[in-house]
C-alpha cells in the first residue's frame, strides 16, 4: 500500500462518492413518497429510480472527476474549505445532468419538482459526511503505521527542519521520518538520532519509500538513487523556484514539495490502463480459447514428458518476479538457458555474435522445435502471456519482460521497471528483428519517460498490424 496510498485513498473516495449518491437520491425518494405527507402524480417504484440512478453515476463521478475533486491537493489538503464550495456545485450539476437525460429520454426521474432540490442538498451533505468518514478511517490506519511511507529528507536547507518537525510531529500523516542527510544546524535537536552522513548510508541503514530533497546540491545524484531503488522523489524548491516547478505539486504540512515523477503512467491513468487490461485479457482468453486448446494438445502429443506451458522467471514492476506464461517452443535441454550457454553446449558458439548483433533472434535457431517455429513465427506461443496480464503480473503494453540480470550492464535500467512489463510494446512494434539490444533498450525507456494513452493506442494498432503481416514474430 506504500507507494499507492494516493491511489487507494482516491478510490476509497470515488466508491464512497458513487455509494453517497445513490443513497441521497433514494433518500430524496423515499422523504417524498413516505415522509411528505402531500400528495404526488407519479408511479415509479423505488427499485427503477434507484436502479436508473445507479446506472447515471458514472456521469456524476466524471463530474466529480472534472472539478478536480480528486486531485492529491483536493484528496490530501486538510483545508476543506475549496472542497465543499466544489461538493456544492457538483450536487447541482449532478441533478442538472439527470434533469437533462430525463427530458431526452422521458424516463421521469423527477416528475415532483421538490425531489430534485432534496436530492441535491442530499448529495451535497451525503458527500461531504462521506469524504470526512473515508479520511477518518485513512488518518486511523496512517496512525496504524500500515501503508505509511518512510521517508529520507536530505539538503542543507530550512525546509529540512519544517519538513521533519512536521513529519515527526503528525501520525496521521501518510509519512514517517526514517532518517536526515543534513547539517546539524538544520535539524530539530530531538531528531539528530535519525541523522546519516551521506545518503547511501542512509538508504542502505533505512528502509525507505520517498526521498525529499531541500536542496539543490547533486540532484541528479539524489534522484538516481531514487529511481535506481523505485523510491518516490520529491523536490522541495526555494521560493524562487516556485513559479517553474514540474511535476505534481503536495503540501507537506505548510510546505510545498514537487513530486518528480520517472513516468507520466501513475494514479489516475494506471487504473485506467489496469481496467482496459483485465477487459482486454478476458475477451481474448474467450476469443483465443480454442487456438490455445489445439495448441496446447499439438505440443503434448509432440513431447509426453513435458509441459506444454512453459513458465519462466522474468522482472516486471519495482523489480518484482514473476512467472511469465508461454507455450513450449524451444527444446526442454534448452529452456531457462542463457543463449550463450545453448550454443557452446551445442558447439556452435559463432553464433552468439550474431544472435546478438541480430537483435537476440537467428532465422533458423537450432534451440527451437518445428512446432515452435510455427506457433513463434504466428505468435501463439505468446497467448498464455494473456492470463498473466488478467493476474496483473503485466499489461498489455509496455517494456519486454526482462530476465533477472538482464539489464547489468546498462544504463537507466531501473527506468525500464517503473512500469508493468507488456506482452507488446514500443521496441517489438519497432522492427524488433532489424534493431539492436541497446536500441530496444533506449524504446522502451523512450516508452516509460514519455508514456501516453495515445501512444498506448497507436502500438496497440501496430501490434495488431504486426501480427497479421508476421513482422515481428521471432
Amino acid at each position: 500500500m506504500r507507494k499507492k496510498s494516493d491511489f487507494i485513498l482516491r478510490l476509497c473516495l470515488i466508491i464512497g462518492d458513487a455509494v453517497a449518491l445513490v443513497l441521497s437520491f433514494a433518500a430524496a425518494y423515499y422523504i417524498r413518497v413516505r415522509i411528505d405527507p402531500r400528495p404526488y402524480t407519479f408511479e415509479t417504484q423505488f427499485s427503477d429510480f434507484v436502479i436508473t440512478v445507479a446506472w447515471l453515476v458514472p456521469i456524476m463521478l466524471i463530474i466529480l472527476a472534472s472539478l478536480g475533486l480528486y486531485r492529491k491537493s483536493i484528496v490530501i489538503n486538510k483545508s476543506r474549505l475549496p472542497e465543499r464550495g466544489r461538493l456544492l456545485v457538483a450536487a447541482v450539476m449532478a441533478v442538472a445532468a439527470l434533469i437533462v437525460f430525463d427530458f431526452f429520454t422521458g424516463k421521469d426521474i423527477f416528475p415532483v419538482r421538490i425531489m430534485a432540490l432534496t436530492a441535491m442538498l442530499l448529495s451535497f451533505v451525503f458527500l461531504l459526511a462521506e469524504r470526512i468518514i473515508v479520511r477518518f478511517v485513512i488518518r486511523q490506519i496512517f496512525r496504524s503505521d500500515y501503508g505509511v511511507r518512510r521517508a529520507i529528507i536530505i539538503g542543507n536547507s530550512k525546509n529540512t527542519e519544517y519538513l521533519a518537525e512536521y513529519i515527526s510531529s503528525n501520525p496521521d500523516s501518510q509519512y514517517r521520518l526514517a532518517g536526515i542527510v543534513a547539517g546539524r544546524h538544520f535539524i530539530p535537536d530531538d531528531l539528530k538520532k535519525k541523522q546519516y552522513s551521506s545518503l547511501k548510508e542512509a538508504l542502505r541503514k533505512c528502509k525507505a519509500d520517498v526521498i525529499f530533497q531541500t536542496d539543490e546540491r547533486s540532484t541528479e545524484y539524489v534522484y538516481k538513487q531514487a529511481v535506481n531503488r523505485h523510491l518516490l522523489y520529491f523536490f522541495v524548491p526555494s521560493e524562487t523556484a516556485l513559479s517553474s516547478h514540474f511535476g505534481e505539486m503536495e503540501l507537506i504540512g505548510n510546505t510545498p514539495a514537487v513530486m518528480v515523477m520517472a513516468t507520466p503512467l501513475s494514479g489516475g491513468y494506471a487504473a485506467i490502463k489496469r481496467g482496459f487490461d483485465i477487459l482486454f485479457s478476458i475477451v481474448a482468453i474467450v476469443v483465443t480459447a480454442i487456438p490455445m486448446m489445439i495448441t496446447w494438445l499439438v505440443l503434448k502429443l509432440t513431447d509426453f514428458h513435458h509441459s506444454p506451458i512453459y513458465a519462466d522467471e522474468r522482472l516486471t514492476q519495482y523489480n518484482r518476479k514473476f512467472k511469465c506464461y508461454k507455450f513450449r517452443s524451444m527444446k526442454p535441454e534448452y529452456s531457462g538457458m542463457p543463449a550463450e550457454k545453448a550454443f557452446k553446449i551445442m558447439g556452435k558458439s559463432e553464433l552468439i555474435k550474431k544472435y546478438r548483433k541480430d537483435g537476440d533472434y537467428l532465422k533458423n535457431d537450432p534451440r527451437i522445435t518445428r512446432v515452435g517455429r510455427f506457433i513463434r513465427r504466428t505468435s501463439i506461443d505468446e497467448l498464455p502471456q494473456l492470463f498473466n496480464i488478467l493476474k496483473g503480473d503485466i499489461s498489455l503494453i509496455g517494456p519486454r519482460a526482462l530476465l533477472p540480470g538482464e539489464l547489468r550492464d546498462y544504463g537507466d535500467r531501473s527506468l525500464i521497471l517503473t512500469v508493468k512489463s507488456g506482452l507488446t510494446g514500443f521496441a517489438q512494434v519497432s522492427g524488433r528483428r532489424d534493431i539492436s539490444f541497446e536500441e530496444r533498450r533506449a524504446l522502451d525507456i523512450y516508452y516509460v519517460r514519455n508514456w501516453s494513452l495515445m501512444l498506448d493506442l497507436s502500438i496497440f494498432f501496430k501490434t495488431i498490424a504486426v501480427v497479421i503481416k508476421g513482422e515481428g514474430a521471432k
